[in-house]
């Protein structure tokens, strides 16, 4: 009779980290945030951008926010940031690592900010952050996300942390009567240790 193989030990999502860049600072979320994400969840664009049904008038509470976000220090499945702009000290959105997939170390990736604070590096440099932090600190091996064919912009800011298209999936979404195509992107452990999220991008 042999041995069992012991199991793998998995990534400390239960560890939340404070991870800092030069204009931009990661941190635990916590529920006193909520007042500032609360736009993040009213407004109609960004609702649009990540596909989120119920954003606009049918975003939840600013109470129901507060329990959702009471409970994210106890997750042990994922991880979810509030990202602080450095230079005011505001908290400007949130960047997440959730889907945690043991089996092929894989997690997917979101990230959502406020709105007024779109098209200023902020958002590209949370995201190679936390990337980072899944890479060289958890583990993984893979970090993926779906972005829509209506926002280039975001899609851009990936590929710039060193996100590739793998593919597209045809009319995910169904938004005011358009059906958008989603392009899923991934970037790979070897990729990260060649590059650290600066890749050439032309």
């Amino acid at each position: 009779m042999t041995d069992p193989v012991p199991a793998l030990a998995g990534p400390d999502f239960r560890s939340k980290p404070t991870l800092s860049g030069p204009r931009v600072l990661l941190r635990p979320v916590t529920a006193d945030d909520v007042p500032a994400l609360l736009p993040m969840f009213h407004d109609p664009e960004a609702s649009r951008l990540t596909g989120n049904h119920a954003g606009g008038g049918d975003a939840p509470d600013e109470a129901r926010l507060r329990e959702w976000y009471a409970t994210r220090g106890d997750q042990d499945d994922r991880l979810d940031l509030a990202v602080v702009d450095r230079a005011t000290g505001h908290v400007v959105g949130e960047v997440v690592l959730n889907v945690w997939d043991p089996g092929n170390e894989s997690c997917n990736f979101r990230i959502c900010l406020v709105p007024g604070t779109y098209g200023q590096g902020l958002g590209t440099e949370a995201t190679r952050l936390i990337v980072g932090h899944g890479f060289e600190k958890l583990g993984l091996h893979r970090v993926s996300l779906e972005v829509y064919a209506f926002n280039p912009r975001a899609r851009r800011a990936y590929e710039k942390v060193g996100f590739v298209a793998e593919g597209v999936l045809r009319d995910a979404l169904l938004w005011e009567g358009e059906r958008v195509d989603a392009t899923v992107m991934s970037v790979l452990a070897p990729e990260w240790s060649r590059h650290r999220g600066m890749p050439a991008v032309p």
